[in-house]
C-alpha cells in the first residue's frame, strides 16, 4: 500500500505489526499542525520543535495505548498539549508571542496609532501569559486558531462544556487582567 494512501488506522496497525517505518506517515501528516500549535503556546520556535519531537517520540513509545487508531491525530495532539502545559508550568513563562495574536487592522502608518497598537499587543501578551495554561490553550484554540468547540473538546480530551468553560474563564481572566492595566 502506498504511504500516501494509508489511513491513520492502517499506519497505526502497520507500526504495531512491526513496520515501524510507517510511523513516518503519521509524523508527516501531523507535524505541521502540531508545530503550529506548539509555537502559539510556548512562543519559541526551538522550544516548540523540541516539544513536537518529544510528543512524537512519546506517541511512538505509547502507540499501543491509542484506543482509536483512526483518531491518532487527536491523540498525538493531546500528548503535545500535555507537553506544552508542562513546559509552561515548569518554565513559569510570562509571555506569549505576538505572532499568536489575531492581527489588528493596519493603523495606516500613523505613529500614534502604531504606538497604541504596540501598547495594546503588549498588554494582551502580558495578560495571556498570566492565564492558567489550560485556559490559555483553550483560548488559543478558539480565538487564534478559530476551532469549533467540538474540535477543541476532542483535541483536549474534555467535554464540550468543559472546553467552553475553559474559554469562558480565559475571557473573564483576560478581562480582569486588562482592566487592572487601566
Amino acid at each position: 500500500m502506498a504511504h500516501h494512501t494509508l489511513t491513520d488506522a492502517d499506519a497505526v496497525a502497520a507500526v504495531l505489526a512491526g513496520r515501524t517505518e510507517e510511523y513516518a506517515v503519521l509524523v508527516r501528516r501531523y507535524q505541521d499542525v502540531l508545530y503550529a500549535h506548539a509555537v502559539r503556546m510556548v512562543e519559541q520556535a526551538d522550544d516548540a520543535a523540541d516539544l513536537v519531537q518529544r510528543a512524537f517520540v512519546k506517541g511512538f513509545e505509547r502507540l499501543g495505548r491509542c484506543r482509536e487508531a483512526d483518531r491518532v491525530g487527536g491523540w498525538l495532539f493531546r500528548i503535545l498539549a500535555n507537553e506544552c502545559r508542562d513546559h509552561l508550568r515548569s518554565a513559569r513563562r510570562r509571555d506569549l508571542s505576538v505572532h499568536a495574536l489575531p492581527s489588528l487592522p493596519d493603523p495606516a502608518a500613523r505613529p500614534e496609532a502604531e504606538a497604541q497598537e504596540a501598547e495594546m499587543r503588549a498588554r494582551l501578551q502580558d495578560a495571556l501569559a498570566e492565564l492558567d495554561p489550560d485556559q490559555k490553550e483553550a483560548f488559543v484554540l478558539k480565538h487564534v486558531d478559530g476551532r469549533p468547540y467540538d474540535e477543541i473538546s476532542a483535541l483536549l480530551g474534555v467535554s464540550i462544556s468543559a472546553a467552553k468553560m475553559r474559554v469562558h474563564r480565559a475571557r473573564e481572566g483576560l478581562q480582569t487582567i486588562l482592566e487592572a492595566y487601566r
